[in-house]
């Protein structure tokens, strides 16, 4: 199955001119769902991967799923607030101004191997916050997964710049 025909594409969402790219009616099909699984763990399989983070929200679904396949724990990062416990935090540049980003100051050990997994790559501010946040907490960023590569924004590179390995499964031009 070709998965890049497994993902909706919606014109003018969330602002004209943006081509957003909707993995849930990925997610929503049994065979696409689990090629897509499959071929994230595939170039990890037999690695000792300690833990996988998900950054809010798809990611946590993509996550989830890739840490089952490689045995491995898995860390949520989210938004600021979110999490009950103590947590640390790296803040990060938006469009229009900045966000945080969270996860449990014990949710991974100094040294671990960490695989960041997300929907889609982008211009890659998110995932380069989720990047420093890890390394915060002492992890080793092993690789940064995604579904989807948007390559005209360059976050790919971006990521691939601070000497993280990245995998992406589809890309699609535009933005």
């Amino acid at each position: 199955m070709n998965l890049k025909d497994a993902i909706r594409t919606i014109p003018d969402y969330p602002k004209p001119g943006v081509m957003f790219r909707d993995i849930t009616t990925l997610l929503g099909h049994p065979r696409a769902f689990r090629q897509a699984v499959d071929a994230l763990v595939q170039p990890f399989a037999g690695q000792k991967v300690a833990k996988v983070a998900g950054i809010e929200a798809r990611g946590f679904i993509l996550g989830g799923a890739v840490a089952h396949q490689l045995s491995a724990g898995f860390v949520p990062l989210r938004k600021k607030g979110k999490l009950p416990h103590q947590t640390i935090q790296v803040e990060y540049a938006l469009e229009y101004g900045v966000d945080a980003m969270e996860m449990h100051q014990d949710a991974v050990l100094a040294g671990e191997e960490v695989m960041l997994v997300d929907d889609l790559i982008a211009t890659g501010g998110t995932a380069e916050a989720a990047i420093k946040l890890l390394r915060q907490a002492g992890a080793r960023v092993a690789a940064a997964c995604f579904v989807v590569d948007l390559p005209e924004l360059g976050g790919a590179e971006r990521i691939r710049a601070m000497g993280v390995p990245v995998s992406t499964l589809v890309a699609f031009e535009g933005h």
